[in-house]
């Protein structure tokens, strides 16, 4: 009987070990969870950025043409031409844009003033190259700026003469020309549009000339040419049914080495 109490008691003490161990083993997990509870969040490795590299920006336009007079319509258009004083046509190389006179004259583009002065027919003018073969060129102008001489750097919209009616002018005019290495082209094809590789110039559409002549109106007559229209009127008038023939011969616009008289430069504060 002693034996059986004395196991009775003894297995009464190992379940209350047992008992006592899970208890402390749970609050040990319990105190432990909210110790960590109360832990700030570990940082969290930062995530890999990728920054998708910028495409490259495109080049600027190999030409980016504006007008020389902006708002104003063509008077004569570029092509085949007969002056009341000229027996046969020719081509006119550019195109004539009246204006009322002293208006500014705009470069239509970037560019290198090469040749500025005078010459019997053009009157005063300038000439800009632009690049690419590419040259504007302005003429029969009243005044030639200050800042466009040769040499000088001209910004497009910027005022290389006023308006006038020097040379062999029927009125206050400019005679605006486009050319790519020395040949006139359409200036029609280039005004107020851009170009962004020289593939994209419209050399070929721009050299396209008419066959049909145009007989030009002028309002006035140059006191140059009062003596051949006397001759003009003194002979007898074609008949119906003939053409007025025309010379397609260019016409290379003066350079500053050929003799000239002295030129009307615009002050700045005009």
């Amino acid at each position: 009987l002693f034996l059986i109490f004395s196991f009775s008691a003894l297995l009464g003490r190992l379940r209350h070990f047992w008992i006592e161990a899970v208890a402390g083993a749970g609050l040990t997990l319990a105190v432990a969870a909210a110790a960590s509870a109360a832990l700030p969040d570990a940082p969290k490795p930062a995530a890999k950025v990728v920054v998708a590299e910028a495409p490259p920006p495109e080049p600027p336009p190999v030409f980016e043409c504006g007008a020389p007079l902006p708002g104003r319509q063509i008077d004569s258009p570029f092509g085949l031409r007969r002056l009341p004083w000229e027996r046969h046509g020719r081509l006119h190389e550019g195109v004539d844009i009246a204006a009322p006179t002293g208006q500014p004259v705009l470069a239509v583009a970037d560019g290198i003033v090469t040749k500025a002065g005078e010459s019997a027919s053009y009157g005063r003018y300038v000439e800009v190259e632009h690049g690419s073969g590419l040259t504007s060129f302005y003429a029969h102008l009243g005044r030639i700026d200050r800042k466009a001489r040769a040499g000088q750097f001209v910004e497009r919209g910027q005022s290389v003469g006023k308006i006038g009616s020097s040379g062999t002018s029927t009125g206050p005019h400019v005679h605006f020309e486009i050319r790519q290495d020395g040949k006139p082209l359409n200036p029609v094809a280039f005004i107020n549009r851009e170009f962004q590789t020289v593939a994209d110039l419209p050399l070929k559409a721009a050299s396209y000339v008419s066959p049909r002549v145009r007989v030009a109106q002028v309002s006035a007559i140059p006191e140059s040419k009062q003596a051949l229209m006397s001759e003009i009127a003194a002979q007898p008038k074609r008949g119906k049914g003939q053409r007025v023939r025309a010379r397609l011969k260019f016409q290379v616009p003066p350079t500053v080495e050929a003799p000239q008289v002295p030129v009307v430069v615009a002050d700045t504060a005009d």
